[in-house]
């Protein structure tokens, strides 16, 4: 957190309280104390306790302040603030002052203090979440431990503790500490969640609405929000249907609209909520948070008509154009020439070596600081030869040299041993091969290793060269050599320590040439993306350069300069290793290890070595405001140039100020402040020469952001808060010429005052991307053009990703790299700028040592920002995410630009590059493959996405009557099928009735197998003959004549087997109906229970028949617990019936008579029970008879729960119809045995069989990995010809498709597999049968479909949705394709809902209600033009008609039926039709951690809830990629992210999401998420 500025902040905090304030000489001592603290002079502890000692006498009532308080008045406070700006104190969470400039940071606090204090919802997070993320990637304060880092700076002995303190407790222990962290939040912590631990910070004073006011706005919003549901039938009840096999699925029986005997609370229906709930107050806030006014919204990026993505991105009128002169190249003074100098380096290192042996080449430093050895000249050029003759004369493979002249050698050296890399580099030098320095391999999983492998590859390195004491550190496999890194090739690794090495005979010399084009070595460079390429560069320009550089730097020899960088790559290597040796200077060499232990290290080497010229980073300069104030000797006045290598980061002059600020008393002038300008490709473009002794320094340009983001620049001049102040880098190399040209298209000249990329053409630039042509024409060739297209002159420039102007007297100015480059919305924004601003933010010592990186990611056409920061192990989930928010309003006020995610993750997990810093593009490939892990997530959709296709806006619709017309004009035919007709009755067949049917067979074939159950072992558990069946509905029957009236209602609740369907024909007998329901789940009584008591309510049965185990069940006091048991009505057992005939059997006098009822919830959660008459049985059974062809030689095997649809109709009608064997098999015996159901098929040698889509699931996922197996048990599914999956949804392609692939093996015909389609007001419309052809596919265009369009497309093409046909229309069944609103019939492949006719409808809802006449028209209703005398029912379904090249049966061409989702689920969102289906595909494959998905709206909001199969950490790594992958495939913006465990999401017997009742829990709050994320 910031420093306190406690005299300030306290006179503020006692003000309300007390009435009085400090006296002077108690302010005074605090302000002593404070810079103490804030210098380092003294720990936090000691300061805490001193403070509290000195106010202790004024404030007994203090103890129990919130510290947050003090925080929070940081802006008043501000003023009072001690000036110690450039003295900040040195604890261990540094910020990263690189970025530091106090103007800056007041704009930051200024525009903050603009908005009001936004109240947006907290996420909420498990407590589990909490503990991981903020325990283990952190340590208590007292025990916490420094990262080897950028901002890592620590003294050794001191440890500061949190600054987190209150001040009754100056000693906080660990557990208190653990105990903060776990009481962050709760797993829904409500959006005012006031905190009282002390880490916390009380939002009292702006506390969320209390739950009234909550439940006001809530119900106004509904009164806003009310959208009419599409007809259905009344939303009797909530009850989740028992999945068959889904053990670990939770039951969310959520009731709405509760039952009438029991004494639930009441909670509303599908549109209501319990407002109590603290979700649903965080969903009213993040819907006031959105309905704020925004920006206007940008001009639409493209117009989505779904033929074409337009991109029609105009212009802001307003915005600022560049309006100078046209630029003319800039030239740097000549080179000057000497006729003395070397023709190249070697021969520079041999005058040297032979000529002044004993002169000082490199000194290099241990940790400690103390000069370890120094390199002579003579030793420097006696080991190089060495080296150069050892590794062309004494490596040698099958007996071939291993190297020859021009093969690339990686040099593999750490950070601390210059001399042993000076000696390996001009080794390969002399022995004419190539040197590639690279960084030493830490581990197997370094940042960024596999493209330093790739580089190596392109490369062609066969060996590396390192030091002994490297080699043993690196790591090993384990046969004890080197281990091969991933990616990287083969490498022989060679010890250059002197052992190993052996003296050339005395007639050998190493040639020694004038500098030529050949390339002399490679350095590596890594791209924005993270791609490594090596820079090629040539003897020649590495002469050139080094002669460059001593001209403008005026190195004469034997002096001395210091260097902190890395002496690998860049600044570092061209004047520590390369110019050095040219010009015979002594260079001391700062090792990072040094810097970290020491910041003042290298200051004290300029002194003690009396340096004329040290080379940094402006990180070095900040690293030793910090230390400076331990040494009083030290004097700067010999230094002559101070060069500052990032002078190319604008934010480096904040540094470059204080440092000399601070250090002009100890003799620093301020002219020898040198910042340069480097590029990989271009080396050094600029650098600044110290001026004449008496000139002013060069000025600094202080320019509007704003017009920098339209590549402009401006002086600012009133907006004084997004301002970026920028120094000169100096003027252009000696004997170089620059220009600037535009970033985008042709390379051409930038005007005066335009930002441009800056380009060099000279001899000293690299010469290409060693082995890639492409990239490097583009780049080490380009020919800037005048507007006019005429190029400027002859010469080649290379580009030098550095983005910037030129000013007056020949100055050049950097604003910005185009690694860092952002282009939103067309404008251009710079990472470091962002990151700038963050760190600004109050508390600034919130970010873990200033860690933060700041990128953009490509979603839905246009780059998106993205900022990830370390935050702080002692962070409370309050202060993340009220620092997080604040973020957002300082990045959003200063550049105006939306952060699309802000992510914060544990201290330390960040990829590093090598020397401390974040390795930006592996941190950015983490974030997109979901391994980033963070502990905090913010993403921002709402705001940031503005290039949205528009709403779809209803047009008025085209009656039906024009519709036919038009559909006539253009050929196409009205889109109706049907099936075959019904044929002749067969002598069976005279008996309208079902029960009729059975007496039938028990006289007729009494012996006649009809039904074998089969148990979870595949033995037979019980059988029915015709005769065995037929006594059995008697004594039924029997038992029921007397006890309860003919036409009454009972419930039969049974587990699957030949009870249930023996008490079912005993019903019929008795002439009472039945209705089936699931028998409750011992284990799971509490939410099955009241299912079963809502039918058996909502049904009006007057009597329940079960077995005797389940009437234990009903009536125990576990039951009793979840209902009221003393209102079951009668419960009979029908275990042990005694032997009686029934008198008489019961006719119904007209087969329009109800023979049962069906009862089922839909997958929206609604109870729907539908009458069915005996006319409607028995044509149900003979349609299903012919299509599939059944006899009573046949058998079948079914697995698929009887209660409901057509389950029940094939377990209990089709074979007392048809007298064909059925095979039953439960489908919960498959949970202890998921062969089960496929060995019972191959057993039988069954032709047909029928399962649901949970059953194909399990044997999916269950014996995927078990075919081998089953095939040693002789399983053989080539017997089946027909593998039917019952459903009331679109074909799950993927499903039945991995199904095939899998059991292909054991015989199954691919061709076998197809689905059925039936819905609660038909059970059977489609059913692929024994004839006919195979179901056909089609691809569709998916964003169509949201237009209620179907657009046919080839396969793959994108946004392209599979659709499998529904199987065959059932015969006698007849189909037409309906307009939803007008009621007119569409053309072929037109998108409608599905109406059918047939004599097997259900003939009408049966509710507790008895609205029929709201639904009537479900089962009874007219086209509103064409035929509109049929009557027909309204399925629900969405689908349409295609007529196919392929013939059916009766020789016609036939017509397929595709379902595409059902009315009641679809969303409707931005205008368009949504099927939730669609939405959840592609989420389930945004992250292979995701299991399971369901999606729903809530006011207007998208939710989305995941399953998470794997570690909780995961669980915000995937807000991100679900926001990003609805939006660029769906156009979305995800509300809320729901993450939970495996088994949450409500599934049904028939394997259907039951999403409303997610809905209902997660509103309730009863899904213990793992973390709730609320998009902004």
């Amino acid at each position: 957190m910031a420093e306190r500025s406690s005299a300030g902040v306290l006179s503020v905090m006692l003000e309300p309280g007390v009435g009085m304030t400090l006296p002077a000489e108690v302010r005074e001592k605090l302000a002593e104390l404070e810079l103490e603290l804030s210098e380092g002079d003294i720990t936090q502890k000691g300061y805490e306790k001193k403070r509290s000692k000195l106010l202790a006498p004024y404030i007994p009532q203090i103890q129990g302040v919130d510290p947050s308080l003090q925080i929070d008045t940081r802006a008043q406070g501000s003023s009072q603030l001690l000036s110690v700006k450039h003295h900040k104190s040195h604890t261990p969470n540094t910020r990263d002052e690189r970025f530091r400039s106090d103007l800056h940071t007041e704009a930051v606090q200024a525009a903050l203090a603009k908005y009001k204090e936004r109240k947006m919802p907290m996420p909420s997070k498990r407590r589990s979440v909490l503990v991981q993320s903020s325990v283990e990637a952190c340590t208590p304060p007292d025990t916490s431990s420094a990262s080897e880092d950028e901002g890592s700076l620590r003294r050794h002995g001191r440890l500061t503790s949190t600054p987190y303190q209150v001040l009754s407790h100056p000693h906080p222990t660990v557990e208190h500490w653990f105990n903060r962290v776990i009481q962050g939040s709760s797993t829904s912590s409500s959006a005012s969640s006031t905190s009282s631990h002390p880490g916390g910070r009380s939002s009292a004073p702006h506390s969320a609405l209390n739950a009234n006011a909550t439940a006001a706005a809530l119900a106004d919003l509904m009164a806003h929000t009310h959208i009419d549901p599409p007809s259905a039938p009344p939303d009797v009840t909530g009850l989740s249907e028992r999945p068959a096999h889904h053990t670990e699925r939770a039951q969310v029986l959520s009731v709405r609209g509760v039952s009438r005997g029991n004494n639930h609370v009441v909670m509303e229906t599908a549109d209501g909520v319990p407002v109590h709930s603290r979700v649903s107050s965080k969903i009213q806030q993040l819907l006031n948070t959105l309905k704020r006014p925004k920006r206007p919204p940008l001009p639409d990026f493209f117009v989505d008509d779904f033929e074409d993505l337009l991109d029609v991105q105009q212009a802001d009128p307003d915005q600022p154009r560049p309006e100078g002169q046209q630029t003319s190249p800039l030239e740097g003074e000549a080179l000057g020439v000497g006729s003395s100098w070397p023709p190249s380096l070697t021969a520079a290192l041999q005058r040297w070596g032979t000529t002044q042996p004993k002169a000082p080449c490199v000194t290099s430093l241990d940790t400690a600081g103390k000069p370890v050895y120094t390199l002579t000249y003579g030793k420097l050029w006696t080991r190089s030869q060495k080296l150069a003759y050892t590794l062309l004369n004494k490596l040698s493979s099958r007996n071939e040299p291993l190297l020859m002249p021009g093969d690339r050698v990686a040099l593999v050296f750490p950070n601390s041993d210059p001399v042993m890399f000076m000696v390996a580099f001009y080794g390969c030098l002399l022995a004419e091969l190539i040197p590639v320095p690279i960084e030493v391999p830490l581990t197997k999983k370094d940042a960024g290793s596999q493209q330093m492998g790739f580089l190596l590859g392109s490369c062609g390195v066969s060996l590396a060269l390192t030091t002994d004491a490297c080699q043993k550190g690196l790591p090993k496999a384990q046969t004890g050599e080197v281990a091969t890194f991933k990616g990287w090739p083969r490498l022989l690794w060679f010890v250059t320590d002197g052992k190993h090495v052996v003296k050339p005979p005395k007639d050998w010399h190493p040639p020694i040439r004038e500098a030529n084009n050949d390339i002399a070595y490679i350095e590596y460079k890594t791209s924005k993306e993270g791609s490594t390429m090596g820079v090629s560069v040539s003897q020649a320009a590495m002469l050139a350069h080094c002669r460059s550089l001593t001209q403008a730097c005026s190195y004469t020899e034997g002096e001395t300069i210091t260097n902190v960088l890395d002496f690998k790559r860049e600044a570092g290597l061209w004047h520590g290793v390369m110019t050095s040796v040219w010009k015979r200077l002594h260079v001391v060499s700062i090792p990072y290890s040094l810097m970290k232990v020491n910041p003042l290290s290298w200051i004290q080497k300029v002194h003690a070595f009396k340096a004329g010229v040290a080379v940094v980073k402006s990180r070095d300069m900040h690293w030793s405001l910090l230390a400076q104030r331990e040494q009083r000797d030290l004097s700067l006045s010999c230094l002559r140039m101070l060069i500052v290598t990032d002078g190319a980061n604008p934010w480096s002059i904040s540094s470059c100020d204080a440092f000399v600020n601070v250090f002009q008393n100890r003799g620093l002038r301020p002219e020898v402040i040198c910042p340069c300008a480097c590029s990989s490709e271009a080396l050094t473009v600029a650098i600044r020469r110290p001026p004449e002794p008496g000139v002013p320094p060069p000025g600094k340009a202080v320019l509007s952001m704003s017009s920098l983001s339209y590549g402009v620049i401006r002086v600012d001049t009133e907006e004084k808060l997004s301002v970026l102040t920028v120094q000169d880098v100096g003027q252009v190399l000696p004997g170089a010429l620059v220009c600037v040209v535009r970033v985008d298209g042709p390379p051409l000249l930038c005007q005066t005052d335009e930002v441009g990329e800056i380009c060099v053409s000279s001899g000293t630039s690299g010469v290409a991307y060693y082995g890639l042509p492409g990239m490097t024409k583009n780049i080490f060739e380009t020919i800037p053009v005048s507007p006019s297209g005429v190029p400027v002159c002859e010469r080649a420039f290379t580009r030098t990703s550095l983005l910037g102007f030129t000013g007056p007297d020949g100055l050049v100015f950097v604003v910005g790299k185009l690694d860092g480059l952002m282009v939103v919305s067309g404008r251009r924004h710079n990472a470091d700028d962002v990151v700038a601003t963050a760190l600004a933010v109050e508390p600034m010592k919130f970010v873990y040592r200033g860690r933060m990186a700041v990128f953009s990611v490509s979603v839905l056409h246009d780059d998106r920002i993205v900022v990830v920061a370390e935050q702080r192990p002692d962070a409370s989930e309050e202060d993340s995410f009220q620092w997080m928010s604040r973020v957002l309003q300082a990045i959003d006020s200063i550049h105006q630009v939306g952060v699309y995610c802000l992510a914060l993750v544990p201290a330390n997990t960040l990829p590093k590059a090598p020397l401390g810093g974040i390795h930006i593009s592996e941190t950015k490939q983490r974030f997109l493959e979901g391994a980033l892990h963070p502990c905090n997530v913010l993403m921002c959709p709402h705001t940031c996405v503005t290039n949205l296709p528009k709403p779809r806006q209803k047009q008025p619709e085209v009656g039906p009557a024009s519709m036919i017309v038009g559909n006539l004009v253009a050929g196409k035919r009205i889109a109706q099928a049907c099936g075959r007709d019904v044929g002749q009755m067969e002598d069976n067949e005279k008996f309208l009735y079902i029960q009729d049917v059975l007496q039938w067979r028990a006289q007729a074939t009494p012996d006649h197998p009809l039904f074998m159950v089969l148990n979870s072992k595949g033995t037979v558990s019980s059988t029915a003959s015709c005769l065995q069946l037929h006594k059995k509905a008697e004594r039924v029957a029997a038992a029921l004549t007397g006890r309860i009236n003919t036409g009454d209602h009972v419930a039969l609740v049974y587990p699957p087997g030949v009870d249930l369907i023996a008490t079912f024909y005993g019903c019929l007998y008795a002439g009472v109906v039945p209705v089936t329901v699931r028998p409750p789940h011992p284990q799971n009584l509490a939410t099955t229970l009241p299912t079963v008591k809502m039918i058996v309510q909502v049904s009006k049965s007057v009597c329940i028949l079960t077995t005797q185990a389940i009437m234990k069940l009903l009536k125990s006091k576990e039951a009793a617990a979840a209902v009221d048991v003393k209102s079951w009505p009668l419960v009979m057992d029908t275990d042990d019936l005694p032997r009686k005939k029934c008198v008489q059997i019961y006719k119904p006098p007209t087969p329009e008579m109800l023979a049962y009822l069906d009862f089922s919830v839909s997958t929206t959660g609604i109870l729907a029970g539908v009458k069915m008459s005996h006319s409607g049985t028995s044509a149900l059974c003979h349609s299903i008879k012919l299509q599939c062809e059944l006899y009573p030689s046949r058998q079948i095997a079914i697995c698929l729960d009887p209660y409901c649809g057509l389950g029940f109709a094939l377990w209990c009608l089709c074979s007392v119809y048809s007298g064909h064997q059925s095979i039953l098999v439960p489908p919960l015996e498959l949970e202890t045995n998921p062969s089960l159901w496929l060995c019972a098929v191959s057993q039988y040698k069954v032709r047909v069989t029928f399962c649901s889509y949970s059953v194909m699931e399990v044997c999916t996922k269950g014996l995927g990995a078990q075919t081998e197996a089953l095939k040693m048990k002789n399983v053989n599914l080539a017997c089946v010809r027909t593998c039917m999956v019952v459903a009331e949804e679109r074909p799950r392609m993927a499903l039945t498709q991995s199904f095939s692939k899998i059991f292909k093996d054991l015989g199954l015909s691919p061709r076998a597999v197809s689905t059925t389609f039936g819905c609660r007001v038909n059970v059977a419309i489609c059913l692929q049968g024994t004839s006919g052809p195979d179901p056909t596919t089609v691809y569709v265009d998916m964003r169509a479909l949201r237009h209620d369009r179907v657009r046919l497309v080839e396969k793959g093409s994108p946004h392209s949705l599979p659709l499998m046909e529904s199987g065959k229309i059932l015969p006698g069944v007849k189909v037409i394709i309906a307009n939803t609103e007008t009621k007119g019939p569409l053309g072929d492949s037109h998108l409608g809902e599905i109406w059918v006719s047939s004599p097997h409808n259900a003939s009408g809802y049966y509710t507790v209600y008895g609205e029929e006449a709201l639904h009537a028209d479900h089962f009874n209703t007219k086209l509103s033009f064409g035929d509109t005398q049929t009557v027909w029912a309204r399925t629900g379904y969405l689908g349409f008609l295609r007529r196919t090249e392929l013939t059916d049966a009766n020789g016609e061409r036939h017509d397929a039926l595709y379902v595409v989702g059902s009315v009641d689920e679809t969303l409707e969102l931005r205008g368009m039709r949504y099927h939730p289906i669609d939405i959840e595909t592609s989420v389930i494959r945004a992250h292979r951690s995701i299991a399971e998905c369901a999606v729903f709206t809530w006011t207007n909001l998208l939710v989305v809830v995941v399953e998470l199969e794997g570690s909780e950490q995961q669980a915000l790594d995937l807000v991100a990629l679900v926001t990003n992958v609805v939006l660029e495939e769906h156009y979305l913006i995800v509300g809320v992210v729901v993450v939970v465990d495996p088994g949450v999401i409500p599934i049904n017997s028939r394997g259907e999401k039951q999403r409303m009742h997610l809905r209902d829990g997660f509103l309730a709050d009863q899904l213990d998420p793992i973390y709730v994320a609320y998009n902004m």
